[in-house]
């Protein structure tokens, strides 16, 4: 009988076991300071050297200026009111009394002695608007305290001369007009004057 054949031992050395070399950590990402240095000296260059500053006014004054000739090119509309306006007719105003319906477009319109005038609205002082006081019969300034007789005379306060008369007609159908383009003063005797009063 016959004995196995067995396999002839192997005379190499048997392979040595591989070492596993964990790999190195890497380092945490460092900021980019470099960038954030350049920014910075960036904006030091744009605004803290005579050089930035030089640059920022001329810029600044372009811009005005354009802005100011795009404003030029659309001007503002103003709507003045008119300088004649209508207020009624003759026998509408009584005597004695004064009509400050038209106060805010700066006329009081009075009959008295029989002729009807349009006193400005404006103090000869240092241009408030006075009130008119039924009970007193007078106009007074609320800034000074001048007083001004139903005929627009001066008689207290500091106000250096009477209240200004506007023109004043009639228009072809009958209504009074006031002309505030027209200016009539008594101290240069222009009360006398056709175009100053309505005779009634």
């Amino acid at each position: 009988m016959s004995e196995p054949i067995q396999a002839p031992e192997s005379s190499a050395p048997p392979a040595p076991a591989k070492s596993v070399v964990p790999p190195k950590p890497t380092p945490p990402a460092k900021p980019p300071a470099k960038a954030a240095q350049e920014r910075r000296n960036i904006l030091v260059a744009m605004f803290a050297t005579w050089f930035g500053i030089a640059w920022v006014t001329l810029t600044a004054s372009l811009v005005g200026m354009v802005l100011g000739t795009i404003r030029f090119l659309f001007p503002n509309v103003l709507s003045e009111p008119p300088s004649k306006f209508k207020v009624g007719f003759p026998d509408q105003f009584e005597e004695g009394k004064v009509v400050e319906r038209f106060k805010d477009q700066g006329a009081w319109i009075v009959r008295y002695n029989g002729i009807i005038y349009a006193l400005s609205t404006t103090c000869t002082h240092l241009g408030c608007t006075p009130n008119w006081l039924e009970r007193e019969g007078k106009f007074k300034c609320p800034c000074h305290g001048s007083g001004f007789k139903i005929t627009g005379v001066n008689f207290e306060g500091p106000a250096p001369r009477p209240l200004e008369r506007w023109g004043i007609s009639i228009a072809e159908d009958g209504l009074v007009v006031v002309d505030k383009s027209m200016k009539f003063q008594k101290e240069l005797g222009q009360w006398e004057m056709a175009e100053s009063y309505i005779r009634v």
